[in-house]
């Protein structure tokens, strides 16, 4: 997979690399939940497919699993290996570079397959399409996939709650996000928080991709909820803030009329 030269500069400044330490802590929090609700036991084999640097790979490795991870990014996979050097009582199963549309793993090989990146950085529903199958075809009976998306209306939240929005280029890039969920920003070098190449799903429209790509029992639900926006007003280092917190969301995560306010979404769904 060839990433286009927008995505690649902007994960090439690093932007994206504490992202889940910082400003996405609350979306790390839930993601990590939704994997121990849902992932089989360990020893399970997880595929964790655009899996970066092993922010979640590493930890379910460390746990018992046997993951491997995939991303298109060479820069990524070396930084992976490193870290999986560094924990060698408990290392990544493998680490490659690779594509999501055409996974090098054999029918019916993988307990679980993590898709937490692919469909937001795949602009064509076919090609999301593609990646959805390749994770049907390589999960056990019974294996569970994890997908991540991101809200349609996750720009105008964003650039509201920021004051973004006052930015005649910003707005401009959100009505496109609204019309056509392709989300472009023109200048990437110049304005990295406003993210880069990506497209946004309705809520809706991601349950119908995923089900109807041989998953009929999928649902979505909110990763951070309604809340994603306060995530800077909620203090996570407080045990009872943050567990106050994570309590309230995965009580709506659910609602229909709350998910398109969750920034991130997360597709559900078992091989039958």
């Amino acid at each position: 997979m060839r990433l286009s030269d927008e995505i690649a500069s902007h994960y090439a400044q690093g932007v994206e690399r504490d992202r889940l330490t910082t400003w996405g802590r609350l979306e790390a929090l839930r993601t990590r939940e939704l994997l121990a609700r849902f992932l089989p036991p360990a020893p399970a084999v997880v595929l964790d497919v655009g899996g970066a640097e092993g922010a979640y790979a590493l930890p379910l490795a460390q746990a018992g699993y046997a993951v491997h991870l995939l991303d298109p990014v060479p820069a990524h996979v070396e930084a992976a290996r490193a870290a999986s050097a560094r924990q060698a009582t408990a290392p990544l199963a493998g680490a490659e570079v690779g594509d999501a549309r055409e996974l090098p793993f054999g029918d019916g090989t993988a307990d679980a397959v993590l898709l937490l990146g692919p469909l937001y950085h795949l602009i064509e529903a076919d090609d999301r399409t593609r990646a959805l199958a390749e994770a049907h075809r390589v999960l056990r009976p019974g294996g569970q996939l994890l997908a991540a998306a991101i809200s349609r209306f996750a720009s105008t939240l964003d650039g509201l709650r920021s004051g973004m929005i006052t930015d005649p280029t910003f707005e401009a890039i959100v009505e496109n996000d609204l019309h056509t969920g392709t989300h472009h920003n023109p200048d990437v070098e110049g304005r990295p928080e406003w993210f880069t190449l990506a497209y946004f799903h309705h809520p809706d429209e991601l349950l119908t991709e995923v089900r109807h790509s041989g998953f009929p029992d999928a649902e979505v639900l909110a990763v951070e909820g309604p809340c994603g926006q306060a995530t800077m007003t909620i203090d996570l280092d407080n045990p009872t803030a943050r567990d106050t917190a994570l309590r309230a969301i995965a009580r709506v995560e659910r609602e229909p009329s709350l998910l398109g306010a969750s920034p991130h979404l997360m597709a559900v769904a078992t091989k039958l």
